[in-house]
């Protein structure tokens, strides 16, 4: 019990210096994105979605917009979305729009190791689960984020994307997610925060 508490005040601290270092050392790439954002299509440079938090509290996830403004549609986006911008194509294909996520870290919304945020209906579809996952932060990155980086394209192999989502797809993240909590350490942490950025500037 002392150990988890060590880990879990250990891993708060990580995050704030980390997020604040961050957003401290990126903020020139921050305001360059935002204005091509601003540029390429009409609306805000951010855009926020709400997802559920730790004990199931529900908070708003930053990311720069990838869409075209107020555009309608499902929330499961798939490779070749028509409502994908040509800088979108960009900030997700690189992952970059979820950089403003630093943010959710800092005010401690999220981690920046954890399981992914889901949206309220989903969670809901998987009550049992994430009884359990929704007792830590969400993160940027986890397992789930790293195995499942092309899920758009996947998505977009299917006939059904939303059923192939709700069906295979979050099943198996689900799996990931308590895979990480069972094994969750700070050596994990800083491994999956390794594997993450390799991953992004590959």
């Amino acid at each position: 019990m002392a150990d988890s508490r060590v880990y879990t005040v250990g891993k708060r601290v990580v995050d704030i210096a980390m997020s604040v270092v961050g957003i401290s050392l990126l903020s020139p790439l921050l305001i360059i994105v935002g204005i091509a954002v601003r540029l390429d299509s009409p609306g805000p440079a951010l855009f926020s979605h709400e997802r559920v938090g730790r004990g199931g509290r529900n908070f708003h996830l930053l990311k720069f917009r990838s869409m075209a403004h107020r555009s309608r549609g499902s929330d499961i986006t798939v490779a070749g979305d028509a409502r994908i911008t040509r800088v979108g194509r960009v900030l997700r294909r690189t992952k970059i729009d979820e950089l403003p996520q630093l943010w959710n870290v800092l005010v401690g919304d999220m981690s920046l190791v954890g399981p992914r945020p889901e949206l309220e209906r989903y969670v809901k579809m998987f009550a049992n689960d994430y009884e359990e996952i929704l007792k830590v932060r969400p993160g940027i990155t986890d397992l789930a984020a790293i195995e499942y980086r092309d899920e758009e394209r996947v998505l977009a192999a299917s006939l059904d994307p939303e059923e192939e989502y709700r069906r295979v797809v979050l099943p198996a993240k689900i799996a990931l997610y308590r895979r990480y909590l069972q094994e969750r350490s700070f050596q994990r942490d800083l491994s999956l925060i390794a594997r993450t950025v390799l991953t992004m500037l590959r």
